[in-house]
């Protein structure tokens, strides 16, 4: 079969790093893209390794943008993201990425499709998995995005330039509703764990929440701790099963298998010192909450953005696993102790009657451009 040549351009946005393509450049017919993502990224490859494509491996590294002007009077650029499945020939359109949204303002503007005078720049991004609005704001200089400047992130090396990103109305993003069970805190019946206690929280993307000690966990389990630890991550992917089906995003237990992408499953415990992947100590009075997460089965290195600013946002909310884990003393600005480090979350989320409302939920990433060309699929 003759390979075929797309334009593309390879990103780090963040933690991850993925392909970020113009809709102009790929089949009109929606169908045909999940073939290309997948020769493209490697997938499937059942030795996990995707050594046949641009796929890194693990899910933080196998991520499809694609960027679009939009039609809509409050975005300029309209962001679809794919999340590329690595041992199985799927492409999940159900979520969306912080960390690669980070990327999508500074290609709109070095691709064109975006003019920006040097200074700060604004892109609003509407994105079409979620049909949520991000605001990118960032510096630029002669045309291009920064790059270079002090603001370090964890899980990445060096310091380089950093990129605002506010999320607008974040609230039911994947499921039209902050607290979709209507409930701060359920109780799941899962066959073989019993009854646990969950938080149900969908801001910029659907979440379950538990508390650490419910699973017999300490809370600062490492990845590769995690992963060798075959009970654990089974527990927790029947509660994301039962929880999608609670938050109405499966109707089945099937069809949440179906659906891996969301909700993610995070499991949340109060400060506490914990190693990180650097070999430092991380001291509890770094932080304000204790957060490990999974998502597509993979225990996480580094919080996914989306689910960072979710965690933020239950943080707020009376009565979740999210609130009795947080520091008392916590400000509005939360610190999230993580594998990789601190990363820190800024929500507002304020009752209105009956109902939580989310304005916004904000945060710093960097990104750089790595390569542009052709990708072959």
């Amino acid at each position: 079969m003759t390979q075929r040549r797309f334009p593309a351009v390879f990103m780090r946005g963040g933690t991850s790093k993925g392909i970020l393509f113009h809709a102009r450049d790929l089949p009109a017919a929606r169908a045909e893209w999940d073939q290309i993502f997948l020769s493209a990224m490697g997938s499937p490859d059942p030795s996990g390794r995707q050594l046949d494509g641009m796929g890194g491996g693990v899910s933080s590294l196998s991520k499809v943008c694609v960027i679009a002007p939009s039609q809509r009077a409050d975005a300029d650029v309209d962001y679809t993201f794919a999340q590329v499945q690595i041992k199985e020939a799927r492409v999940d359109y159900g979520a969306n990425c912080g960390n690669m949204s980070s990327a999508v303002g500074p290609f709109a503007v070095e691709e064109g499709l975006v003019r920006a005078a040097d200074g700060e720049a604004r892109v609003r991004i509407f994105n079409t998995n979620t049909r949520k609005l991000i605001h990118s704001s960032f510096g630029v200089h002669a045309g291009r995005a920064a790059v270079d400047g002090a603001l370090a992130i964890p899980g990445v090396a060096g310091t380089g330039a950093p990129i605002r990103l506010d999320f607008i109305e974040p609230g039911g993003a994947t499921t039209g509703r902050l607290l979709p069970s209507g409930n701060a805190l359920d109780v799941l019946d899962i066959p073989g764990l019993g009854k646990i206690e969950v938080s149900l929280v969908d801001a910029a993307n659907a979440c379950a929440f538990v508390a650490a000690s419910a699973l017999g966990l300490r809370g600062t389990e490492m990845p590769d701790e995690l992963e060798r630890n075959g009970a654990a991550l089974q527990q927790l992917a029947a509660i994301r099963l039962h929880a999608s089906v609670a938050m109405g995003i499966a109707r089945t237990l099937e069809e949440a298998r179906a659906k891996p992408a969301v909700p993610f499953i995070g499991f949340v415990s109060p400060p506490q010192d914990a190693p990180t992947l650097s070999g430092e100590l991380l001291p509890a009075a770094a932080a304000d909450l204790t957060v490990r997460m999974i998502s597509n089965g993979q225990p996480h290195r580094a919080l996914p953005l989306t689910a960072s600013l979710c965690a933020a946002v239950a943080a707020c909310i009376e009565g979740t696993t999210v609130r009795q884990a947080v520091r008392r003393d916590a400000r509005e600005e939360l610190r999230l102790a993580m594998p990789s480090g601190v990363l820190t979350v800024g929500a507002e989320a304020k009752r209105a009657g009956a109902e939580w409302q989310v304005a916004r939920g904000s945060f710093y990433r960097t990104a750089r451009r790595l390569f542009d060309g052709y990708v072959y699929a």
